[in-house]
């Protein structure tokens, strides 16, 4: 509206002065524009404003600063994974897309990746273009502006892996990941495949320096159209720069989280001045302008519940059994090899077609079954050992003398004691957003399965949730 009031007055100015010159002028660059668009036709030039975008992107791209940028400078620029269905190529979460429009209101870069897994050739190329298709129209209908990228691959950990590294151009990359949460990761032993990607993608976003966001109850998050009103609780448990600040003041400038207050919750030990620490809490909040009830929390070093043990208990019971179920698995799959391999070698020098043998009943692959959810109910060893009777070569005694390691007491001890003063506070907030926990050294399937137990009973009774790590360049300062 400003340039064309510019362009009136212009006019009026040129009329007002000499009218027909003015008149004379608009019709020789009315003759030129037509000559002109005349003979790029003919001569086949191109779109000359395509070249001319392409030229300004190219020198708007070229002036942006290579590297990290500064403090005061940073803002999140986001790559969303999304996940696709292999049969149907639609969007599984659509609610991501709305956290991300709802997050960036319009501005910045935002990327939306996805994987498929295969090997790629004509047919796969079709369904890359067909995804392709169908996370653009996604986006356009949650109004996120920015750009889609799907890979097919052969391993999706690697190809998340080269879209964290890799993605982006010059200047203008990504420095925070959004991953969601892999659902119902505990339902069989083929499940521990989701865990395996999601942890080596947590573990290759850390070691790229780079911001990371997991959005737990994906599937609940308000539309755009919704204005809610509850609150939105921030667990400020580790000092990471002040992302956890940041997110809810980008939320709150949307219609949705508009209305909805602020809460901040710092934990402390009983040793710790906890009145210094929320007057500190409350000067530094006030300078970033940001208007929050602050609360400390302190946290009692009570014994070790029963509830405590069952659980722990609960969560390396479920560990050994998935160990035992693998194994058989892995024996039934070498001794069906064994098998055809016989058969193959036994009808090789006759042409006469021998039927098919029954494959015996020790190499038969074990039956499919359902790990349920550790919950705390009495004795579990009887129901854990009831649905792995047809396992071949389960050993049932094992699981019921196992002692649970005092290590993993003494984190369970602590999730718990988290999750009690969370959802004591928390239960009735719309949003509730603490820090990520950090992620083992070593991803073993032992590990792997503990910490994603432990996130399970951090994050327990609470509807949505936003786990966040800072990538150490994000410092939120008095003067950013």
């Amino acid at each position: 509206t400003l340039s064309l009031t510019g362009v009136f007055l212009c006019l009026f100015v040129m009329f007002i002065s000499s009218w027909y010159y003015a008149l004379a002028a608009m019709i020789i660059a009315g003759c030129i524009y037509k000559y002109i668009e005349y003979r790029g036709a003919e001569k086949e030039w191109g779109d000359g404003f395509r070249g001319l975008a392409l030229s300004a992107a190219r020198y708007s791209l070229l002036r942006l600063e290579e590297g990290p940028p500064h403090t005061k400078n940073w803002r999140p620029q986001i790559m969303v994974f999304a996940k696709v269905d292999p049969n149907s190529l639609e969007i599984k979460h659509k609610k991501l897309f709305t956290f991300a429009s709802q997050l960036k209101a319009g501005k910045g870069l935002t990327l939306v990746c996805t994987c498929i897994e295969g090997e790629f050739n004509a047919v796969a190329y079709s369904q890359q273009q067909a995804a392709k298709q169908s996370i653009t129209r996604l986006m356009n209908q949650e109004r996120v502006k920015g750009f889609c990228n799907v890979l097919v691959t052969n391993n999706i950990k690697d190809g998340m892996s080269y879209f964290i590294q890799a993605a982006g151009l010059g200047g203008l990359r990504h420095n925070c990941v959004v991953l969601g949460w892999p659902h119902r990761w505990r339902q069989s032993s083929h499940s521990m495949k989701k865990v395996d990607v999601f942890l080596h993608s947590i573990k290759t976003v850390i070691s790229s320096k780079l911001a990371l966001l997991i959005p737990k109850g994906i599937d609940y998050w308000p539309d755009s159209g919704d204005k809610l009103g509850g609150n939105i609780d921030v667990w400020w448990i580790v000092h990471d720069g002040g992302l956890l600040m940041l997110l809810p003041f980008l939320l709150k400038q949307h219609k949705t989280w508009k209305n909805c207050p602020l809460r901040i919750f710092t934990v402390a030990q009983m040793q710790d001045n906890s009145i210094q620490m929320k007057k500190d809490l409350k000067a530094w909040v006030y300078a970033l302008r940001i208007e929050a009830e602050v609360e400390v929390i302190e946290l009692t070093d009570n014994d070790i519940s029963a509830y405590t043990y069952e659980r722990t208990l609960r969560m390396e019971q479920r560990t050994e059994m998935l160990k035992q179920i693998q194994m058989a698995e892995a024996a039934g799959r070498s001794g069906e090899k064994t098998v055809r391999f016989a058969r193959r070698k036994s009808s090789g020098g006759s042409s006469v077609n021998m039927p098919e043998l029954p494959a015996p009943e020790t190499v038969s692959p074990p039956p499919t079954f359902t790990v349920q959810e550790a919950t705390p109910e009495p004795s579990p060893e009887k129901k854990v050992v009831a649905k792995c009777e047809d396992v071949p070569n389960f050993n049932a005694s094992k699981l019921m003398n196992l002692k649970p390691d005092e290590a993993n007491v003494k984190r369970m001890h602590t999730a718990v004691k988290l999750n009690e003063a969370i959802v004591n506070k928390s239960h009735a907030s719309k949003l509730v957003i603490l820090n990520l926990p950090g992620i083992p050294k070593s991803l073993s399937p032992q590990w792997s399965q503990h910490y994603m137990e432990f996130l399970e009973v951090l994050t327990e009774g609470l509807e949505r949730v936003i786990m966040v790590r800072g990538g150490g360049r994000e410092v939120i300062t008095i003067y950013s």
